[in-house]
Order: structure tokens, then sequence, then C-alpha cells
């Protein structure tokens, strides 16, 4: 299957939140390097996912590491722990699954039938299941958070726990990661828009990552339904 790398829209994604962390910076008189090296990085990582592009996860090995260091500054021990410990050894074990599944590093190794994960899907008893498991996950951790003085614990916990279910799911080539990723998204939005008004360091410009993290999850969920359906 012939596949053009990156769309119009893929495009607009990787140019807007560039061009958001260069006007962000002109307005509050600040350079944030650290922040926007990790949003402009973490969007061409889930741009290249939404793609079935397995060169998503060296921009997500830059992304993960940043992030952590981040959300440890802002007491969010959840997402901080999730990415030094979870997303981080994740980038290599999802590179080595993703070859696995017929992920191509280049067009001439594909020999011509494009460089795309084959996608697959769950079907609907198996939703139910991680559904409910992923709700009943969320409410134990948000409680364990809550008791270590973590300022936003049932937020921290259902965007930790949805985003280790939706990076699982991600590496194993399955569409549901998406319907994870979306929620997770907008929860982060809301988060760190809270850690803007704490007056937290990085929250800015991850409040403009998150952003257009959930623009491209929306059109990830597009993409990898058309994936899955050619398998």
């Amino acid at each position: 299957m012939k596949n053009k790398v990156l769309s119009l829209y893929d495009w607009f994604l990787i140019a807007g939140v560039i061009v958001s962390n260069i006007v962000y910076s002109v307005m509050t008189g600040t350079l944030d390097v650290i922040g926007s090296v990790a949003g402009i990085t973490g969007v061409l990582c889930v741009v290249l996912v939404a793609k079935g592009s397995i060169w998503n996860y060296l921009f997500g090995l830059v992304n993960v590491s940043l992030y952590a260091y981040i959300s440890y500054k802002a007491s969010l021990y959840g997402d901080a722990g999730l990415n030094a410990l979870y997303y981080l050894p994740m980038q290599f074990i999802g590179w080595w699954q993703w070859r696995r599944r017929g992920a191509a590093v280049s067009e001439a190794e594909a020999d011509g039938k494009g460089v795309q994960v084959k996608a697959r899907r769950f079907n609907w008893r198996q939703r139910a299941v991680l559904a409910l498991s992923c709700i009943a996950a969320v409410v134990t951790m948000g409680f364990v958070l809550k008791e270590v003085g973590d300022p936003q614990p049932f937020k921290d916990s259902a965007t930790t726990v949805l985003s280790i279910v939706a990076q699982a799911l991600m590496a194993l080539a399955f569409m549901e990661q998406w319907a994870l990723w979306i929620i997770t998204n907008v929860i982060s939005v809301a988060m760190w828009a809270i850690c803007v008004v704490r007056g937290e360091a990085h929250a800015g410009v991850m409040v403009i990552m998150w952003v257009f993290y959930l623009l491209n999850s929306v059109n990830g969920m597009r993409v990898w339904l058309k994936l899955s359906k050619r398998q």
C-alpha cells in the first residue's frame, strides 16, 4: 500500500505547534527550551503514530524523557513515573513489536508496499472488559495518589492509567488505542491548564502540546479505522 508520509493536516499540526510555541514565548517574554522541545518532538511522535510510521519512536524517546522531568517538577508524580519507568522502555519495545508486525523503516525496505504497521482491532466484548478494567484502575490509583499528596490525584490517575493501556495497545498495533488517547488528551489539557493557574514551570507549553495531541488523536482514530479494516 502506497502512502504519503505526511498529509497536509499533519504538516498543519507540526507547523502549528512550532508557531504556537514561538507566539507563547513572545507573549510571555520567556524562552522555554525544554518545554518547547518536549512539545514539538511529542507532536512529531504522535503524528507519525497516526500514520502508522515506525519512526514515531525516535521522537517519542526525546519527548518522554523531557516530559518525565517536567511532570516531576510540577509534582505530577503519576505522569512523571509513567514517562520515566514505562514510556521510556516502551519506545524500544514498540519499535521491536512494530517491526514484527510488518512496519518498514523505509520505502526501499518495504519494496513498494508502504511503511505502515499492520493494524488490528478488538471485538465488542474485549472493549467492554477494557473499559471496566480502566475505570477500576483509575479509581484505585486516584486514591493512592491522593495519599501521597498529588494535587490532582484523579486527573493524574486517569492520564496515567489510560496512557499505560493506550501505549501497550499502540505497541501491539490495536486501533482502540485512539479512543484512550482522546480521553487522555482532553484530561491532560485540563490538568495542565490548572498548572498554568498555579504558576508551574513549563505548564503553558504543555497545554499547547496536549491541544495538538488531541487534534492528532482524532485524526489518528480516523486513519487507524481504515488501516484496521484493510488487515
